[in-house]
């Protein structure tokens, strides 16, 4: 049995000073209140990941499966001991070979479902998904797509604008699929007959979607407002100011707030050119862009942000209370996407913790009762 003396624990309940964790196997098996403050840390629930694209030069769905594990390693040594790989826009036959890839790594316990992001996308807000690729959710994809990701697929961004999105959103609902609205150049009024159509999530909330217009308002007051609604951030200081993210946060609360890293294949290594998807990608101060002809400034492809720094983010420079944000980094997205096993530190679930200092800093992570950092 591993035992950990910490100065608090965040659980369901509330935090529990001078806490001691202890593991049985891969569980929790107790949440106590100790004697003293332990080594002086924060215990926190694992962070849960759901929308990650890659780390140390690798994208996931590559076909080396090992490849594949590297990166998934170096995220869990982050912070993220739940985490979804996902994709960018492919063709259909080339996301199917990805999902397979994909799903055999979810069958072995490597990551914990996968998230398509695209093709059915809005030319308009593509961000960094190839035009020509783009598609209509027309039935026979939507179900290769289904078929191929099997139980490991989990999520979808769509742009309900596009045609017979309506019909795919309710047929990706049937799946077992959390659909996200995102990419999208859809008004408010589009915006909001997704979700009565079944959409739960916002793809990285403010990016790749209308902003707000004080007569035109876009979609972003409205999944704000709707409780039916996951939002996605990326804080990683780049995509979102920290008073953006504040503003976020004192709309929707924590407890409908998902912390996402959006991280392509050039997190955890140095800048430099990479690809995304078909894409070519330059990597500039840790910020990465689309390359372009003329050298002009291209649009954001993804980020190179890992969990434990968007937690440290949110903590030092928004000012939110290590609670708060825990709940965004774990407890939150594990709820919306029924994870029942992760995301809480309570007996029966998984031995899943990042211990983090005052400041957010992530000093030591255990994943399944073993620790990985």
């Amino acid at each position: 049995m591993a035992t950990l003396d910490v100065r608090a624990a965040v659980t369901p309940e509330g935090v529990v000073e001078n806490a001691r964790l202890a593991f049985e196997g891969d569980r929790i098996v107790e949440v106590s209140r100790g004697e003293g403050s332990g080594n002086g840390l924060w215990a926190v629930p694992g962070f849960v990941d759901t929308h990650c694209h890659g780390a140390v030069q690798v994208s996931f769905g590559d076909p080396d499966l090992e490849a594949n594990r590297r990166a998934r390693r170096f995220h869990l040594e982050h912070g993220s001991t739940t985490l979804f790989a996902s994709t960018v826009t492919l063709s259909i036959s080339d996301l199917e070979e990805q999902e397979r890839v994909l799903r055999a790594l979810h069958e072995e316990g490597t990551i914990d479902g996968i998230h398509l992001e695209g093709p059915f996308l809005a030319p308009e807000k593509k961000g960094a998904h190839p035009l020509e690729l783009l598609i209509d959710p027309d039935p026979e994809s939507v179900d290769r797509l289904i078929a191929a990701g099997g139980p490991a697929l989990k999520m979808i961004t769509m742009a309900p604008e596009r045609e017979q999105s309506m019909a795919a959103i309710r047929r990706f609902r049937e799946a077992g699929v959390v659909v996200a609205f995102g990419h999208s150049s859809a008004d408010a009024d589009t915006c909001r007959a997704s979700i009565e159509a079944g959409a739960t999530a916002a793809t990285h909330l403010f990016n790749a979607m209308n902003s707000i217009h004080h007569r035109v308002p876009g979609p972003v007051p409205a999944l704000l407002h709707d409780e039916r609604i996951l939002a996605e951030l990326i804080c990683d200081g780049v995509h979102l100011n920290a008073d953006v993210v504040r503003m976020a946060y004192e709309a929707a609360g924590a407890g409908r707030i998902a912390l996402v890293t959006d991280a392509m294949s050039a997190t955890g290594a140095s800048d430099g050119d990479y690809m995304l998807g078909n894409l070519a990608v330059q990597v500039r101060g840790g910020v990465a862009r689309l390359a372009t002809s003329d050298g002009s400034q291209g649009a954001i492809a993804g980020s190179t942000l890992t969990m434990d720094e968007a937690f440290r983010f949110c903590v030092t420079e928004v000012g939110l209370p290590i609670v708060e944000v825990a709940r965004m980094a774990a407890s939150t997205p594990a709820r919306y996407h029924e994870l029942a096993d992760v995301g809480e530190l309570a007996v029966g679930k998984r031995a899943d913790v990042c211990l983090v200092d005052d400041e957010g800093r992530l000093h030591e992570v255990w994943h399944k009762g073993e620790r990985v950092r």
